[in-house]
C-alpha cells in the first residue's frame, strides 16, 4: 500500500489530467489509483493541496455531480465560477448534464 504522501501525490496527478470542461468524482480518482473506498481520502488530499499549486481541483465532484468541495475554495462560488469559465453548466450547486461531461481516469488513462 502506498504511503499518504504518495497517494496525495498520485492524486494530484491525475487531476491535472481532467481537461478542462470535464469533470470527475473522488472515487473514479480513488478506483482509478487502486483505492476503490478512498473518496474521503482524495477529497483530503484536495484539501491539503499547496496553495498556488495549479490543481484543478474545481474538477473534481461527487458521485452525482454535485460540489460538495465548494466551501475549501477561497470564495463561497469559486467553485462554480471556475467550472462555468471552463463552459460547465451548474444548477443548484451540481454539474448539468454530469453523465456527458464525466471523465473517467480508468478509461481515458489506459
Amino acid at each position: 500500500m502506498t504511503d499518504k504522501r504518495n497517494f496525495f501525490e498520485d492524486v494530484y496527478a491525475v487531476v491535472r489530467l481532467i481537461p478542462p470542461g470535464r469533470v470527475t468524482s473522488y472515487g473514479a480518482i480513488a478506483s482509478y489509483l487502486g483505492s476503490k473506498g478512498s473518496a474521503r481520502m482524495v477529497g483530503w488530499a484536495l484539501i491539503a493541496s499547496p496553495p498556488h499549486s495549479q490543481i484543478p481541483a474545481h474538477r473534481v465532484v461527487n458521485r452525482v455531480g454535485m460540489l460538495t468541495g465548494s466551501q475549501h475554495f477561497d470564495a463561497p462560488n469559486a467553485m462554480q465560477d471556475r467550472l462555468e469559465q471552463e463552459g460547465v453548466k451548474v444548477k443548484d450547486n451540481q454539474v448539468v448534464e454530469f453523465s456527458k461531461l464525466f471523465w473517467d481516469p480508468g478509461r481515458e488513462l489506459l
